[in-house]
């Protein structure tokens, strides 16, 4: 069944026809663990916070299917967001399966959700393909990272980190970016922490400007057609999250698929329950969080 959409889908403000991307084919799959999460941070983009219910938590009965049909669209790597993944029951079970097939990729905050799970995380150690982790460490200074966080959580994110690291798990570094920062002083000081934790100083940081809230309106730009084809390349364009990716959620008690890991607070992105219908769909750069890619290149992926 088509979906149905709005003008704004196909058309910016003035009228001219909205920039978009065209999916070719399916590198990452990602899986929206639940928006549930231990920590509630006033900036989370996913509105996350414990006990949230906007994203249901995944079990391992939703996401086998999803499994199966992205290794027959030939999908390289699977990845897991959150909220908190390790609030999900199923992680461990679901991690064990999807790592017999491809690498995986789990985002978490390293925190108490985590660290009362890692004993658990020794059932992974025999995967065909490896789990990595990406902690998220929003800044280099304990006090900011703690303003949003919670107090003590700057300290216990690096623990976390520093136990995934020890129990042989490759390991990275998400954290917030600034316009006009000095990108090489800021990760200097990140490496200095890394150094003094007793973790490798040339970990991969990952960086993310601020997308705001679930529903927020970012009064961003609106992306033409010409503008893609004016400041990006084919090359560029196919770098975008949802030329090569799909997230899937719960919602509702039904699973979903939608165009990009960055937004699932738009009905219009989502693409229905195939996998592969969704990979046939072009995706509209609507979302105000279309332009921090446009802008930045920003990328949930590290492969």
């Amino acid at each position: 069944m088509e979906l149905i959409r709005s003008r704004d889908w196909y058309s910016t403000s003035d009228g001219s026809d909205r920039g978009y991307i065209r999916p070719h084919y399916l590198k990452e799959l990602w899986f929206h663990t639940g928006t549930a999460c231990n920590l509630s941070c006033d900036f989370c983009f996913e509105g996350s916070g414990p006990g949230d219910k906007r994203l249901d938590l995944i079990k391992l009965d939703d996401v086998t299917p999803y499994i199966h049909s992205a290794l027959e669209l030939g999908v390289q790597q699977f990845s897991f967001t959150g909220g908190e993944p390790f609030l999900a029951k199923d992680l461990i079970k679901i991690l064990k399966l999807a790592s017999q097939h491809a690498p995986c990729l789990v985002l978490t905050n390293g925190t108490d959700a985590l660290q009362k799970r890692l004993h658990q995380l020794d059932e992974l150690k025999g995967s065909k393909f490896p789990i990595s982790f990406r902690v998220s460490i929003d800044a280099p200074i304990a006090e900011v990272h703690d303003a949003g966080r919670g107090e003590g959580m700057f300290d216990s994110a690096l623990k976390g980190m520093k136990a995934l690291y020890d129990r042989g798990f490759h390991v990275s570094l998400a954290r917030q970016m600034a316009d006009g920062e000095d990108t090489a002083a800021i990760e200097k000081l990140y490496r200095d922490v890394l150094v003094s934790r007793g973790l490798p100083a040339d970990m991969h940081f990952v960086a993310f400007p601020d997308f705001l809230p679930p529903n927020s309106d970012g009064s961003s730009p609106d992306i033409s057609t010409h503008c893609m084809t004016q400041y990006h390349t084919e090359e560029s364009r196919s770098s975008f999250m949802c030329a090569f990716s799909k997230m899937v959620v719960k919602q509702n008690g039904k699973m979903r698929v939608y165009a990009c890991t960055l937004v699932d607070d738009d009905p219009e992105y989502d693409l229905g329950d195939d996998l592969g219908r969704a990979l046939e769909q072009q995706i509209s750069m609507k979302h105000h969080r279309c332009f921090s890619c446009f802008k930045y290149g920003s990328s949930c992926s590290e492969s």
